[in-house]
């Protein structure tokens, strides 16, 4: 589930009465959901992709000017204060385009936060990487892998740094524990704060 809507994944052989009676009994907390999400998507910088749109960066508004020239082999986007230009062949390109500009971003808006948040606390990690997840911000493997989602930098960076310092913090202790928290509490007091709002507003941070 997110701000477009419900999707169901559902066993082969479920019969349809079955499928519908499972839908009725949720129903309310659904359309509950929902709601929360359609609140949500309306108190934090809009997506609009239209010309002369806008999309959120690090919290923060940018203006979006979309230039279609049908010629053009490749697309590109590049940004000009607080002006993002994306030029491209077909609107069709556009979100792809965006995507991938968010992508480059990740790499170097985290990478350097990263690298100083290990410092601080005398720890390494093997390696960054930047993915498309729906319902995971980070995450660290056993072998000190530290990914991302790209999606973080529609948040404000408050909260991007607070995700970083929790990966960070499972180098130290890869598990859920009251040690690792005690961690995270030390180096971001501030994290209930963080976690409340990628609760409630981070449904909103997508594209489409």
């Amino acid at each position: 589930m997110d701000a477009a809507g419900v999707e169901l994944v559902l066993p082969e052989r479920m019969a349809l009465e079955d499928v519908e009676g499972w839908v009725e009994s949720r129903r309310p907390w659904v359309e509950r959901t929902l709601r929360r999400y359609e609140q949500a998507a309306s108190e934090i910088p809009a997506v609009d992709l239209r010309d002369g749109g806008s999309v959120p960066f690090l919290g923060e508004p940018l203006e979006l000017r979309v230039v279609v020239e049908r010629a053009r082999k490749r697309v590109h986007v590049k940004r000009t204060g607080d002006v993002l230009t994306a030029k491209v062949a077909t609107r069709s390109d556009l979100e792809y385009a965006l995507e991938n500009w968010f992508r480059a971003r990740a790499f170097e808006e985290i990478e350097p936060r990263l690298d100083d948040a290990v410092a601080r606390v005398g720890q390494s990690y093997e390696q960054l990487q930047i993915r498309a997840q729906k319902s995971r911000w980070g995450s660290c493997s056993s072998t000190g892998t530290l990914c991302f989602n790209w999606r973080l930098l529609m948040a404000p960076a408050a909260v991007l740094d607070y995700v970083i310092e929790h990966e960070v913090a499972h180098l130290d202790a890869p598990d859920h524990s009251k040690r690792f928290w005690a961690i995270v509490d030390a180096r971001c007091p501030d994290r209930r704060e963080h976690e409340r709002w990628l609760k409630r507003y981070g449904s909103a941070l997508r594209l489409a």
